[in-house]
């Protein structure tokens, strides 16, 4: 009996801690629980869910991006963009059936979940380890075969043309596919902190290509 009471007296101290204490000790150990708890318990648990290590992922760069985002003019983006998807036989009416088919922006977070290579196909915006620090969300342009396993080729719709290390994407270097936009500019709210570290040209807000 003893012991369930002074559990229970614990809890309340701590509760009031954690979510009544307008003092900075109650401030710093608020952050401090809720830093863990989403380091230790929410990510763990939603990679399970997800089934990829990084089930959220936060554009860190403009290479995805559509003038004017989600309410972009698809018809003046791709007569801007098209030449650039005709070697891969993709065509507008291909393009418009792709998911993300008007990008997305610096800042965004994304929702990625795990998926088996032979789920994927071209349109689908894939996130993979590209020997970066950060990995890569990119667009699928291309899928061949390579000894029996697949081997994807991505673009980004923003670029002019693809990265070195985007031409040949083997299955282990997949991390996810993106399933839906979660929050729309709310990564900025990490990105402040580290965008200044970028190049000058690739810092800020985007601009089309």
């Amino acid at each position: 009996m003893n012991a369930q009471k002074k559990a229970l007296e614990y809890w309340k101290k701590f509760w009031f801690l954690l979510w009544k204490d307008d003092s900075l000790k109650g401030w710093v150990f608020s952050v401090i629980f809720l830093f863990l708890f989403i380091k230790l318990i929410f990510f763990p648990f939603m990679g399970l869910v997800t089934g990829t290590s990084l089930p959220l992922a936060i554009v860190e760069s403009c290479s995805m991006y559509h003038k004017d985002g989600m309410v972009s003019n698809f018809d003046l983006w791709w007569t801007n963009h098209e030449n650039k998807y005709e070697p891969y036989v993709i065509n507008q009416l291909d393009f418009e059936g792709f998911s993300f088919k008007n990008g997305f922006n610096k800042g965004d977070i994304l929702f990625i979940v795990g998926t088996k290579p032979e789920k994927l196909e071209v349109g689908d915006i894939i996130i993979f380890n590209a020997g970066q620090k950060n990995p890569v969300i990119h667009r699928i342009i291309n899928i061949t075969s390579n000894n029996g396993q697949y081997v994807f080729s991505t673009l980004g719709d923003n670029n002019d043309g693809q990265l070195a290390s985007e031409k040949m994407i083997y299955p282990n270097q997949l991390v996810g596919k993106a399933s839906f936009r979660l929050a729309p500019f709310l990564g900025w709210v990490k990105l402040m902190f580290y965008d200044g570290n970028n190049l000058p040209s690739e810092r800020g807000f985007c601009e089309e290509r």
